[in-house]
């Protein structure tokens, strides 16, 4: 014997190798992971003593603003290295809305931040996620721009709340939450009507495509 495959000896085509799937461990993977694991330290430091210490408040803005940092990469890493995994569609999500649900129940609990801003930006989250496996069927609805901007106007408005700020910052953080609860009803509102658009194409196409069984029956 050769040793030489047969496909290979005889010129015919090779075996196409499988492609080779991502495993958990991965970079991204880590990051949302780290994420996850800054929730409760997060919620610790924020919370420590009385809630009012300039000092833990700051550690608290640092674990928030690495769990900002790491949702910023590990998606983008995981969509430019092929790192997509089940486990990552799962847990990014969920990453991303348990540290901004923390912050703003936190600083709600704190007195800082009105309860009725908190409710209205868990709201909306929840919706939409409830919305997107409403529609799933007929398709998926992409992140939008709009979207983009609000998670960025959001986590900036959190973060400034975090700090223990005084004077013309303290004023300037209250304009930068108003502006992020109105990017999040709005785009809130722009994605219910993407839902409906979508879902009543997709029940047209199943229609359609239930009268062309129903005429090739005929046949």
């Amino acid at each position: 014997m050769s040793g030489v495959p047969a496909s290979a000896a005889t010129g015919g085509p090779r075996p196409v190798s499988a492609v080779r799937q991502a495993g958990l461990w991965n970079i991204a993977n880590v990051l949302t992971m780290v994420r996850l694991l800054l929730v409760p330290a997060f919620v610790l430091l924020l919370m420590h003593g009385d809630g009012y210490d300039p000092m833990w408040r700051s550690f608290a803005w640092a674990a928030f603003a690495i769990a900002m940092i790491t949702d910023v990469f590990d998606g983008h890493l995981a969509r430019q290295y092929n790192l997509v995994t089940d486990f990552g569609k799962i847990a990014d999500p969920i990453a991303d809305k348990a540290i901004m649900a923390s912050g703003l129940i936190c600083l709600s609990v704190l007195d800082d931040l009105p309860w009725w801003v908190t409710a209205v930006i868990l709201f909306r989250e929840l919706g939409i996620t409830l919305m997107r496996f409403w529609v799933i069927k007929h398709g998926v609805i992409p992140a939008s721009r709009g979207g983009k901007i609000k998670t960025l106007a959001q986590g900036t408005a959190v973060g400034m709340y975090v700090l223990a700020l005084n004077g013309a910052l303290a004023t300037f953080r209250w304009w930068v939450m108003a502006v992020a609860v109105v990017l999040t009803v709005v785009t809130g509102l722009d994605y219910v009507r993407q839902a409906v658009v979508l879902r009543r194409a997709g029940l047209a196409r199943e229609r359609a495509a239930a009268r062309e069984r129903a005429e090739r029956g005929a046949v």
